[in-house]
């Protein structure tokens, strides 16, 4: 496996490892730093070593050591990690013939990047960070920061570890349940943004994540289904913009989805669903499933939004629930639904609104509806689309002046 293979699938895997020996993230960070580094020097010209996980954490632990020593501080730390040096030096292939002496501590480092003591933007961000590897630029550039503010915020969200003592550990059982609910938000929120915000090496980032945690919780119901619901969004990328515009998803050309990637979603939505408890990522992964059907089934979507609704309490969900019950009443039940909610900040409930409005023949309104969905407008796809829709609805908002918006 290539190098670039290796941190991108590995970096979590280590950087945890180190953190639950060192009980120190920016030190974890720069002995692994130093040891993929020593990697890009070495195996190119030695090959690369049977147990790749063990050959990095012995070669960071070994690193950290000497930069232990050579700032003489923590000394009882030192001793500590160096006590099985004591033999004598040992190198780095010690530990590649037994895989399992390194343990897999992702679990503990996720939890601790999502701790609730963190702001949410620090979660997401140290979580990028840690588990996924990306550099502090990328992270930046995903968000739409300056380098300075992502650094800081990372620099912040370390310290706040270390200073408030946040343990490196899955918390208790009887917390497990909201703990982990913090840990899917900042997981689907990373893949909200990668999907929304057009920048799809976030959504993959976000995916990689899931797996992670599938892989570390696999009878874990809401684990699995939040996979799923990503997998079964994710399938659909390729036919979602068409000449540098959205397609919604009836235009969308189905040869393009991943079939594969769907097979694999529903697998796990079908082992969620098998393990008997019904949790809000396990319903919209049931809706992204049925949307994927032709014809769909919109009094089943207008019924799981409805229970949607009522274990979260979202205004967007009920927004979308408005999308189903229009497809069965008609728009004007939509729109009664949607004239409920406080959702004037939310780009989606304006186009949403526009589109009813135009299939209830309300042109005046639903252009200026889509205008006010194009100034929220974050990518040029959707700019695109929304712009075309504004120029569809033009000419009858200028036949109706006298008509206002509701």
């Amino acid at each position: 496996m290539a190098l670039d293979a290796v941190f991108r699938d590995q970096w979590g895997r280590v950087l945890a490892t180190l953190i639950g020996i060192l009980g120190d993230i920016e030190l974890a960070e720069d002995a692994a730093a130093e040891a993929f580094a020593v990697a890009a020097e070495r195996w190119p010209r030695d090959g690369e070593p049977a147990n790749p996980v063990g050959w990095l954490v012995t070669t960071a632990r070994n690193r950290a050591i000497d930069q232990l020593r050579r700032r003489q501080v923590l000394a009882a730390k030192t001793t500590l990690l160096a006590r099985d040096l004591e033999t004598g030096p040992q190198p780095p292939e010690a530990l590649m013939d037994d895989a399992a002496a390194i343990s897999d501590e992702r679990l503990e480092l996720i939890f601790t990047c999502c701790h609730p003591a963190l702001a949410l933007d620090a979660q997401v961000a140290l979580t990028l960070r840690s588990l996924g590897g990306l550099s502090t630029d990328e992270i930046a550039l995903a968000f739409l920061v300056p380098f300075e503010t992502m650094s800081k915020r990372l620099t912040r969200a370390k310290r706040k570890i270390r200073d408030a003592r946040i343990p490196f550990a899955v918390p208790p059982g009887h917390q497990l349940p909201d703990r982990l609910a913090g840990v899917l938000a900042v997981v689907y929120l990373i893949f909200n943004q990668g999907w929304g915000g057009g920048r799809v090496d976030l959504a993959a980032e976000a995916i990689r994540l899931g797996r992670a945690l599938a892989g570390l919780m696999p009878d874990e119901p809401e684990v699995l289904a939040l996979l799923a619901l990503m997998l079964l969004h994710d399938a659909r990328k390729a036919a979602r913009v068409r000449d540098g515009q959205v397609v919604p998803l009836d235009d969308q050309d189905r040869t393009l989805w991943d079939t594969q990637q769907i097979d694999e979603g529903r697998r796990l939505l079908h082992r969620a669903v098998a393990r008997g408890r019904t949790g809000p990522y396990l319903v919209q992964a049931a809706i992204a499933d049925l949307h994927l059907h032709q014809p769909r089934d919109w009094r089943q979507i207008a019924a799981l939004y409805q229970t949607l609704a009522r274990q979260t309490g979202s205004p967007i969900v009920e927004m979308n629930r408005a999308i189903g019950v229009a497809e069965i009443d008609g728009p004007e039940a939509g729109l009664a639904i949607l004239d409920r909610l406080d959702l004037d900040h939310y780009r989606y409930f304006h186009s949403t609104r526009a589109e009813l409005l135009r299939r209830a023949g309300r042109d005046g309104e639903a252009h200026r509806a889509y205008r006010r969905a194009l100034d929220l407008a974050q990518t040029e796809p959707e700019q695109r689309f929304l712009a075309e829709r504004l120029a569809e609805t033009a000419p009858t908002a200028e036949a109706e002046p006298g008509r206002a918006d509701t």
